[in-house]
């Protein structure tokens, strides 16, 4: 059987602090227990301009979950990443028009997470935590995680 080619997933939010370095990291914590090897994801915001560690509270509640974030450096989204990416995944849908209004050859690999995995198309964005108290991450880390699920789902078949 042959080995499928690596795909790369692209999660950004704003800052690439909060809801992209989660959807990364579960992303990926996920896929090595299920032995998925071929797809790996990295994240980015559209607005991280200076380099930050993730914030304390999403820190914090993927410690919960035993999933270590504490190393993560934030990015701002470019063209290679873009162009490296075979799914452009965001969270929400001022993110996704942001992207493709800047590199317009995107338009076919870039959807909200939501809309990607979804049935329901009404609501496309995720809960931003940012700025709120740790139980509104934890809120926002569940639904993240929940929507990781059904991609991997949807992506490995």
């Amino acid at each position: 059987m042959k080995q499928m080619e690596q795909m790369n997933i692209l999660f950004v939010c704003t800052g690439n602090t909060c809801r992209s370095p989660m959807a990364e990291y579960l992303f990926n914590y996920k896929a090595n227990k299920l032995k998925i090897n071929n797809i790996k994801a990295i994240s980015a915001g559209v607005s991280a301009f200076f380099p930050q560690k993730a914030s304390n509270n999403t820190i914090k509640v993927m410690d919960e979950i035993g999933i270590d974030i504490s190393s993560h450096i934030s990015k701002l989204i470019n063209i290679d990443m873009l162009k490296n990416s075979h799914l452009i995944l965001t969270m929400e849908k001022h993110h996704k028009d942001i992207i493709i209004e800047m590199f317009p050859g995107t338009m076919d690999k870039v959807f909200t997470l939501k809309e990607y995995v979804l049935d329901n198309k009404e609501d496309l964005d995720v809960i931003d935590p940012y700025g709120n108290d740790l139980n509104y991450y934890r809120i926002c880390r569940d639904e993240i995680s929940l929507l990781i699920d059904k991609l991997i789902n949807r992506i490995d078949k």
